[in-house]
């Protein structure tokens, strides 16, 4: 068995789904549900005899102590963590219990667990941290792009809170022996992604006719891994990788966010046209505070070690996902609560436009 955490997630989920299709092995999924961890994600795991849930969270250490010793893993895929960098900004604590603390209770449970093995078993465990390009910090536009090697230099407190853990998994190898890999990936787009980050949240604005909130002047850099595509490295470093290593995992598609939501809008008017250009909704707002002006992922190790390349090409991944909100309305509309609205109108509506 492997456990997964954060598995009704945006990327948690793909990552299930995924393995109880391609796999026999029984997969438990640890997860808070929190705003972001919608069940709904998981329909498709209903009845399979290979899937395993627990309503848990992280920041329990009793419990995850408890799970490791009663189910005994092979290995675990972490992906449990809060991720928006503006909830991070505004209450930074809850980053600090759950992306750091949780990951120290998880990092404790395995190693108790791991020190009961037999040998052969001990060596074969794995603990997969699954992180993020953020870590690195931010770009100059003529430097090179960040290496397994690239200086931490992060700029957010979700940034912090995730270079932090890493630092731990890192020190949990060393000090302990514990098999751990950390991965670093670039931003995820796709299906079931929560409508706050930028590709879902201007999909579903759009449909309504609403202001398109673009930080700045949109020339923030950023490259787009299809979801899929993560989920699919992330499969091949939990076999092939090698205990103690990093891997930056990217998506090949190097585009400024304002074109992003240009190509969205340029979409949605093919596929959902209104009176008028969808990109007239385009809204300039106040930049976000510490704003991270450009990421770019060399993945030359993934690449030259585990034969791992993105599959999904960008034009073909958004418009996969746009079609994909476009028909599932009922999930968007089931994740678009009250308190949902409430943080847009916080987040965006009240930011002077520029």
């Amino acid at each position: 068995m492997i456990f997964v955490t954060g598995g009704c997630g945006f990327i948690g989920s793909c990552f299930v789904l995924d393995w109880l299709r391609d796999q026999q092995e029984p997969l438990l999924n640890i997860d808070a549900l929190t705003y972001a961890g919608h069940p709904g994600n998981l329909e498709a795991a209903a009845g399979n005899p290979n899937y395993h849930f627990v309503h848990g969270d992280i920041r329990d250490k009793s419990l995850m102590r408890d799970l490791f010793q009663q189910w005994k893993p092979r290995a675990i895929v972490h992906f449990a963590a809060e991720s928006h960098v503006d909830r991070s900004i505004a209450a930074p604590s809850a980053f600090v219990d759950t992306n750091v603390t949780g990951t120290v209770n998880l990092l404790q449970a395995a190693q108790e667990l791991v020190q009961t093995l037999p040998p052969e078993e001990a060596h074969a465990f794995r603990f997969l941290n699954v992180s993020t390009d953020e870590v690195f910090g931010s770009l100059e536009p003529t430097d090179a792009a960040f290496s397994e090697a690239h200086r931490y230099q992060p700029n957010s407190p979700y940034s912090a809170s995730k270079a932090s853990a890493d630092h731990f998994v890192r020190a949990w190898w060393h000090t302990y022996q514990l098999p751990t890999i950390t991965t670093n990936c670039s931003n995820n787009y796709g299906p079931r992604q929560f409508p706050e980050k930028l590709i879902p949240l201007v999909i579903h604005n759009a449909l309504r006719g609403q202001p398109l909130p673009v930080y700045g002047d949109g020339m923030q850099v950023r490259d787009w891994l299809h979801v899929s595509d993560h989920c699919s490295a992330l499969r091949a470093v939990l076999a092939q990788g090698r205990p103690g290593e990093t891997y930056n995992i990217g998506g090949r598609s190097v585009m400024t966010n304002l074109d992003v939501v240009r190509g969205i809008c340029a979409m949605l008017d093919e596929l959902r046209p209104r009176a008028t250009p969808h990109a007239g909704l385009i809204t300039h707002v106040t930049d976000r505070r510490g704003h991270d002006r450009r990421y770019a992922i060399d993945d030359s190790r993934l690449a030259a070690e585990l034969g791992w390349q993105p599959k999904m090409r960008f034009a073909d991944g958004i418009r996969q996902t746009v079609q994909w909100y476009l028909d599932n309305s009922a999930w968007v509309e089931s994740v678009t609560s009250g308190s949902y609205r409430q943080w847009v109108e916080q987040q965006y509506h009240s930011r002077a436009a520029r």
